[in-house]
């Protein structure tokens, strides 16, 4: 009998179906689509003990009991229907596990369904890619604890392995695991723009070519700024199209895709009420960059002057460094924050100190400031936007001259800063003992008998204002 099935044979199915059995757990596959399978067989499948299946009864049925059935499919209606199609041939005790990017809402929708059956069901995020599939990822379940308690054993063996255990833990009640993985995105797409803007600057400013500026990186990338991120964006630099022999980076046409995990974490974090602004800029900046067309129109009818850069180049070029690093924090910052504070609403019992751990291999946000994020929790696990601690307040002050500097002179040069000025606006924003939000409430009471509240006296009240 085989240790367990996965169903669903695309990039990230069959990634880990093969990582599994060269751990040596016994494996069953199946796929739906059956041009999927046959790739999977004759590109993939060589000598690992993984038994192919091609219809549902004999798949479930090659499974050890109490079973476990690995979903890696396409969110949203593919996973209701696959359950609907599993049901008929599960038992009470058996074990369904989503490991696709799903909203946390759906998945607490599906464990309330099949616990009436009395079927487990975890929602597990996984990150890595097709590589961290293959060569060990980062996972975070979420769910009952006895169905993780099952499947534990397996995970711990194929997650990525650090100095500081495997890359796997379970992240908590209900759907956790789908909540943290969906802000591990959220806190992705910042990282991703950030980098993106840093690249643009030294493009378009200094004028570097892309092999100079993945020098820079890769430098970077050896020092503070060392991340997963860091490192591929060193290695897109020098590549060069086989074609034209051209950057292949400059020949990519400038129209993000997304597909929808940055935008929960938006939502979420308006639904929870936690500011987020670096995530929202992240998500708003793909989306300005899918209107090529318009972009391209406008350009022409507004005149930018482009003058040359003639401060100190290298100290500039430790500006952006700075910079990026103070925003990396404030990223962690804010998509931390959210995960307390969704951990503290729908009763998840997060560890944060256990996601920083897990996010430390395997996972495409893996970064050295995250050791330096868990230093500052380990003194104070209540300090969730991580602003409270002395070394974090050095850390940034010492960084605050160079993050104004870099989005200044992004916009003497009009290249946009959104996630850098969003960082920046948000530490100022938290750090501000009086904001204008007292003539908001003013104005709403004036238009809408809102109420305000005052500061010299208790109670709520509404002004005639004329």
């Amino acid at each position: 009998m085989r240790d367990i099935g996965i169903f669903g044979l695309g990039i990230m199915g069959s990634s880990l179906a093969l990582n599994m059995a060269h751990k040596g757990i016994k494996v069953s596959v199946y796929d739906w689509i059956s041009q999927e399978t046959k790739n999977f067989v004759e590109n993939k499948l060589s000598k690992e003990d993984i038994i192919v299946y091609y219809d549902i009864k004999s798949f479930i049925e090659s499974l050890k009991k109490p079973r476990i059935v690995y979903l890696l499919i396409k969110s949203g209606k593919p996973v209701d229907n696959m359950i609907e199609k599993l049901l008929p041939y599960l038992e009470e005790g058996d074990l369904i596990i989503d490991g696709g990017n799903e909203h946390y809402l759906e998945t607490s929708r599906r464990m309330q369904k099949l616990k009436k059956k009395k079927v487990f069901y975890l929602g597990v995020g996984i990150s890595g890619g097709e590589s961290g599939a293959l060569n060990g990822p980062s996972f975070m379940p979420g769910g009952d604890r006895e169905g993780y308690e099952r499947v534990e054993e397996i995970l711990l063996k194929v997650a990525a392995q650090t100095d500081l255990g495997p890359c796997c833990t379970y992240i908590g009640k209900d759907s956790a695991g789908h909540f943290v993985k969906m802000v591990h995105n959220g806190i992705e797409y910042g990282m991703m723009q950030a980098i993106a803007e840093t690249y643009d600057i030294l493009r378009k400013i200094l004028h570097l070519s892309p092999e100079q500026i993945g020098q820079i990186f890769k430098k970077w990338n050896e020092e503070e700024l060392s991340s997963f991120l860091m490192e591929i964006s060193s290695e897109i630099m020098k590549y060069r199209d086989e074609e034209t022999k051209e950057y292949l980076v400059d020949l990519i046409l400038d129209k993000a895709e997304q597909k929808g995990t940055g935008k929960w974490t938006v939502q979420a974090a308006l639904d929870l009420g936690i500011p987020t602004p670096s995530l929202n800029a992240a998500v708003e900046a793909r989306i300005l960059s899918y209107f090529k067309e318009e972009r391209k129109e406008l350009s022409k009818k507004f005149s930018k002057e482009k003058p040359l850069y003639n401060k100190n180049k290298k100290q500039f070029i430790k500006d952006l460094k700075n910079a990026l690093l103070f925003t990396n924090l404030m990223i962690f910052s804010q998509g931390l924050w959210l995960i307390a504070e969704a951990s503290k609403e729908y009763n998840y019992d997060i560890d944060l100190l256990e996601v920083l751990r897990i996010w430390r291999g395997g996972c495409i946000i893996r970064a050295k400031i995250i050791d330096f994020i868990r230093e500052i929790l380990k003194k104070d696990k209540a300090n969730v936007n991580l602003l409270k601690n002395e070394k974090v307040i050095t850390f940034i002050t010492e960084k605050i001259p160079s993050v104004q500097e870099v989005v200044n002179i992004g916009r003497n040069f009009c290249v946009p800063t959104l996630v850098h000025n969003t960082a920046l606006d948000y530490f100022y924003s938290m750090i501000s003992e009086k904001l204008p939000a007292n003539l908001i409430q003013s104005q709403r009471d004036f238009f809408g008998a809102h109420t305000y509240s005052r500061v010299d006296k208790e109670g709520v009240f509404h002004s005639y204002w004329k």
